[in-house]
Formats: C-alpha cells, sequence, structure tokens
C-alpha cells in the first residue's frame, strides 16, 4: 500500500465476518488504508488475554484497493500482536477495535477484546481507539455512528493521544444522538452472573449472564449517563493503573518482619 495515507489496523473481538466491523471499514474506506486482522470466529470477553499453549496463524481473505483483511486463530490481543510483529510493513498510525456488538462502557472495559486491541496498541504507543454500539444483535443498525466514527478517527489522527491513554467510545442504541460528552468511567458492578442449568446426565452446569447496578445513575458526568441519556460517550482511559493516591500511605505502613 501507498504511504500517501494514514494506516489504520483494524480488528474486533465478534469475529471478522461480524457486521459491526465491516460497517467500521465502510465508514473509514478512502479516509485511510486499512489492514484488518480479525479472529476467525467470536472472542467477546476475551480482555487481554494471548495465547500460549497452541500455535496461532492467519489467513489471507481478500486484498483490494486500500484494503486488507486477514482472518486469525487467535485472540484479539494475538490479531493485533502479530499484525503488529508480521503482517504489516510500517507502524500503523492507528489502531481501531470494533465496532463491537454490545456495551463497553463502565466496568465492561476491563472484560472487553475490544478494548484488549485498544490496550495494545496504547502499549505500543499507537493512537488507538475502541468503538462499541449498546447492541449486541448481530444485525444492529451501525449506520447512525459512522459520520461520528469518521470524525472521531479524524480528530484524532489531527491532535494525537498522551503517551499511555487510549479512547473509549460507545454509542447508544438510537439513531436520535444528541451529540457528544467526554466522560468518566461509571462506578458500577455486574451482579448475578451465572445461570445454573442441570444437565440430565451429567449435573450441574452454568450460563454466564447477569445484569449490571450502576452506583451512580445520577452521575452526568459518567459514561452510563451520557448513553442512557442519548449522547456519544468518550472516556479517556489509560493503561496504567497505579494507584498513586495510595503510594504514601503505604510508607507508613508496617511490612517489617520483625
Amino acid at each position: 500500500m501507498a504511504n500517501s495515507k494514514p494506516l489504520l489496523l483494524l480488528s474486533n473481538d465478534d469475529g471478522y465476518q461480524a457486521k459491526g466491523i465491516n460497517e467500521l471499514i465502510k465508514a473509514l474506506r478512502g479516509e485511510a488504508d486499512l489492514v484488518v486482522v480479525a479472529p476467525d470466529g467470536p472472542r467477546s470477553g476475551a480482555s487481554c488475554a494471548i495465547t500460549s499453549a497452541v500455535p496461532v496463524h492467519y489467513e489471507k481473505v481478500k486484498e483490494e484497493e486500500g484494503l486488507v483483511v486477514y482472518k486469525c486463530s487467535g485472540t484479539p490481543v494475538d490479531c493485533t500482536k502479530l499484525a503488529m510483529h508480521t503482517i504489516l510493513g510500517r507502524t500503523p498510525d492507528m489502531i481501531i477495535g470494533g465496532i463491537n456488538h454490545g456495551d463497553n462502557s463502565s466496568v465492561n472495559v476491563h472484560y472487553s477484546g475490544t478494548m484488549g486491541i485498544v490496550i495494545e496498541g496504547c502499549l505500543k504507543g499507537i493512537p488507538s481507539i475502541g468503538f462499541s454500539l449498546c447492541n449486541h444483535a448481530s444485525d444492529a443498525d451501525f449506520s447512525f455512528t459512522l459520520p461520528y466514527v469518521r470524525q472521531i478517527v479524524k480528530e484524532t489522527l489531527k491532535n494525537g493521544l498522551p503517551y499511555g491513554t487510549c479512547l473509549n467510545v460507545n454509542f447508544p442504541d438510537t439513531k436520535d444522538l444528541k451529540g457528544v460528552r467526554i466522560c468518566r468511567q461509571t462506578d458500577g458492578v455486574w451482579i448475578n452472573e451465572f445461570a445454573e442449568c442441570n444437565h440430565p446426565r451429567h449435573g450441574g452446569y452454568y450460563w454466564l449472564t447477569g445484569s449490571y447496578k450502576n452506583y451512580e445513575p445520577n452521575a452526568e458526568d459518567a459514561d452510563h449517563w451520557a448513553l442512557d441519556n442519548c449522547y456519544v460517550a468518550i472516556t479517556p482511559t489509560k493503561v496504567d493503573v497505579t494507584a498513586y493516591e495510595l503510594m504514601e500511605n503505604m510508607k507508613s505502613w508496617n511490612f517489617s518482619l520483625d
């Protein structure tokens, strides 16, 4: 590919055939050269997982002007690492995860394979963005998100991001968007996380389920409030998870074994 346009590396955790990543391609086609390296099937909830016990392989699916698509047997982070190590001929100008089928606001950032891609890019010092729509359906309508995707990518390419910081962008599932809000992560937690079932020959088993408990539903500076009120939520996210506010306090703790 020619170097006259930005080079964007795209991946996801829903698989290379998912509608969301193909809508992302549609949004950015012509704005940049696109290389897609995405899992060969769904990997939702993979977070920052990597494959270490079995080999990882990839295969080119198609190549067109300004677009190359590969599928990979590994996790979303494997896709990102492999693309950087083997597939790309130069460092991408940006790494993008999504568009995810489902909400990745609040604590979901810690479970999300989409954000695993973004965090991996951030660790490599590359501007990185994750896009998610609050709709899990395989045929979800992403059309109203695409102008925002293009504009957010353009602005981020123009302005850059501080080292160690990436963007977590979530769209409410409505065409009646009120605009964009810059938000913090909502304080909340998942509860009732498994449904217990019974197999007639093998005993009990469990399906992952759950409901989200928002500890601060009226916090207007938080991402969940923005989504509940029809705004696009952009949450700047840091990969340094050090609790700096606790460090000085801990110096007075007694760790002596005497």
